[in-house]
């Protein structure tokens, strides 16, 4: 059975962590935080110093998913979209935060103050979602709210459902 593969990017703090787990155990499909595997297989380029974070190896990421998406029924999660190939995503969904919302959640995160401000100021200017327009065919990328819990509740509904409908439209 084909199974789509979701993105789901936007500012850190903006909630794609809770959503993508969510999603999964309601749909079955494969989450997986890009943050965390590059934890796990090491797939850094070094340290970035300002930011107090390792930089992320794409390319090396690229190698280490391309499978499980040509697979399919992956839900990524990331702050990134760029570098991903375009193939692999067959929806993508940008989470907005409001900004004072985003700087309690970061805040309570630990991030230092130059961390805080420029994130604050990447969600003020869309950065991500440009970068998903920018990278993707404009009619996949959608924004989605995310500042309470009814939204996220919200969220979830709507995605199984196009889950749910893009299975139908594939597998009849």
């Amino acid at each position: 059975m084909l199974l789509p593969n979701i993105l789901l990017t936007g500012t850190p703090g903006v909630g794609k962590t809770t959503l993508g787990k969510e999603l999964a155990s309601k749909s079955g499909l494969k989450y997986i935080n890009v943050g965390d595997l590059a934890r796990e297989e090491q797939l850094y380029d070094g340290y970035d110093e300002e930011y107090d974070c390792p930089v992320l190896d794409e390319d090396r990421v690229v190698d280490e998913l391309d499978n499980q998406m040509r697979e399919g029924g992956v839900i990524v999660d990331y702050h990134g979209c760029d570098f991903f190939p375009e193939r692999w995503f067959h929806i993508v969904f940008v989470l907005r935060t409001d900004t004072n919302v985003l700087y309690e959640r970061l805040e309570t995160r630990g991030y230092n103050e130059k961390k805080l401000t420029d994130n604050i100021q990447c969600e003020i200017f869309q950065v991500l979602y440009e970068e998903a327009t920018a990278s993707y065919k404009e009619e996949i990328v959608h924004q989605l709210p995310s500042n309470k819990p009814e939204e996220l509740e919200n969220n979830v509904d709507q995605i199984l459902k196009w889950i749910e409908q893009w299975i139908k439209d594939h597998n009849s």
